[in-house]
């Protein structure tokens, strides 16, 4: 079956994946990390993408953020991806592909879904293992919005703003947000939509997102479409085609 294009909308937020081959390290030391940083903060300027979290790991990493045009999530990931692989291939002595195949991404609602997804990047490192408290892990934006040092290469999403009406109150209702963790359900959403593709919100969401795309944006419910008599046809009925 072929693959459908990626979903991608302007002014929409979009959690990204992208991994390397064969779940292969993609950053070995402190350089490489600092390189990629360095990517996406002069990519995302280029093209007009404002970045909200983000999270490396040592096999892959998540990105939160809203393109400005419909062009600019995909530019921006494709000179990320060449230039950092022809970076991290000739300072490691390596040739061949980095990673595994395109990256993953999705449109997700805000009102439902933005704070959980940044606390899901977050949380990564300490699901991973590799750290005991999120605040650990230097490589992520978690520390930006909790007050522990600022980040250039991170734009705040208004739902953040509206957590407080200063600094310090909104970065204590952030920590508040992370600290209490994601269930079990909306942690397998915000997995499954970003790495098949599926628009996550609610109902209303994603048919006005559907009107805006003529790609498919919701999984298909399971069986065979309904069959219609051909009495039914010949009498005027109008079939509606199943979705």
């Amino acid at each position: 079956m072929a693959r459908l294009p990626r979903l991608t909308l302007p002014d929409y937020p979009h959690h990204l994946i992208q991994r390397g081959n064969n779940r292969q390290p993609i950053f070995i030391d402190p350089q490489d990390f600092e390189r990629m940083l360095a990517l996406l903060a002069e990519q995302a300027r280029q093209w007009g993408v404002a970045l909200h979290a983000y999270v490396l790991m040592d096999n892959h990493f998540h990105l939160l953020a809203t393109p400005t045009t419909a062009e600019a999530l995909p530019k921006m990931m494709q000179a990320v991806g060449r230039s950092y692989v022809r970076y991290f291939n000739q300072r490691h002595n390596r040739t061949g592909t980095l990673w595994e195949g395109r990256y993953r991404s999705t449109l997700i609602e805000s009102e439902r879904y933005l704070l959980a997804c940044m606390a899901y990047i977050d949380l990564n490192p300490v699901r991973a293992g590799r750290v005991a408290q999120v605040s650990d892990w230097p490589w992520s934006s978690h520390n930006h919005y909790t007050g522990l040092r600022q980040d250039k290469l991170v734009t705040a999403h208004a739902l953040y703003w509206l957590l407080g009406n200063t600094p310090f109150a909104r970065e204590a209702a952030y920590r508040d947000v992370v600290q209490a963790g994601l269930d079990a359900d909306t942690q397998a959403a915000l997995t499954d939509a970003a790495l098949k593709g599926w628009a996550l919100g609610g109902a209303d969401f994603v048919a006005q997102l559907q009107k805006k795309s003529q790609r498919r944006i919701t999984k298909a419910k399971p069986g065979r479409p309904r069959r219609v008599p051909v009495a039914s046809v010949a009498a005027g009925e109008v079939i509606t085609p199943a979705t």
